[in-house]
């Protein structure tokens, strides 16, 4: 059993020099458990660095490309920790994130998970909060928790790892939800999320969220069956019971240009950007 609270795992798929910066962005006051999980990398200068980590000391596994669901599962499996904490590896950790999570689990035993607010870097400035208790009805409709979260080892396993299939986060939250599981906000911001012109979009191609999303509900039809349970438990604001399951239920029935109206604005109630 390893003394570390916390093991900390990266999949690389050809990041470069990024991997190595999200590696040495680790500075706590307590030992941490460190793996990078080469998922299929095939760009040379990709494979020096990761070449270079294990000449460091640090703990490279590699496999053939699996997608980040199975590259963070493999990861978790090289170690040992009681609670888990999946870095990509174009973020950053901020010191002392990965202490004050685990304080938050530790605190609270029937946590599954401890997340916190992140800042934006790169092409965009700004910052996410995150919401500050555990939401399950609104879990069926759209996911605002981070990927970059802690947990717990034992919940992580029991809910069989990531999926390996699109929304790998959001699906392992709905398996939470299934289990009757929840979490806990560390109430601080945890790591830095780089944010790059064109590598990724807020808005979510349309065509191929209403697949994944109807995946989500067909994988886990119980989460979406309970959802007047869930909602009874959960107890959210009139505006979220009106707006949520038009916004985010069935898309089929509202304009695309209303739709993507309503999910910037609804993005801005927590997320901040700047150039």
């Amino acid at each position: 059993m390893s003394a570390a609270r916390v093991a900390l795992v990266i999949p690389c798929h050809d990041d470069g020099e990024l991997v190595a910066e999200a590696v040495a962005s680790v500075s706590e006051d307590e030992p941490v458990e460190v793996v990078v999980v080469d998922d299929g990398s095939s760009d040379p200068a990709s494979l020096a660095v990761l070449e270079r980590l294990r000449g460091d000391g640090v703990d490279v596994v590699t496999q053939a490309n699996a997608g980040p669901g199975a590259a963070r599962t493999a990861g978790v499996r090289h170690t040992s920790a009681p609670y888990v904490y999946p870095l990509d590896a174009d973020d950053l950790l901020v010191p002392g994130a990965l202490a004050a999570l685990a304080d938050a689990l530790d605190a609270d035993p029937d946590a599954a998970v401890a997340w916190g607010d992140y800042e934006l870097f790169g092409d965009y400035d700004g910052h996410y909060r995150a919401p500050a208790a555990w939401l399950p009805w609104s879990l069926t409709y759209v996911n605002q928790y981070p990927i970059c979260s802690l947990l717990r080892r034992s919940s992580l396993l029991a809910a069989g790892g990531w999926p390996d299939h699109g929304y790998e986060d959001w699906g392992l939250w709905l398996r939470f939800v299934e289990q009757g599981l929840g979490g806990v906000h560390a109430g601080r911001v945890v790591y830095r999320r780089r944010l790059r012109e064109g590598g990724g979009r807020v808005l979510v191609d349309r065509g191929r969220h209403q697949t994944l999303y109807a995946q989500l509900r067909q994988r886990y039809a119980r989460a979406f069956d309970a959802r007047d349970e869930l909602r009874r438990r959960e107890r959210p604001p009139a505006w979220k019971r009106l707006v949520y399951p038009v916004l985010f239920g069935r898309r089929a029935v509202v304009p695309f240009a209303v739709e993507a109206w309503l999910q910037r604005t609804m993005l801005r109630r927590g997320l901040r950007l700047s150039r």
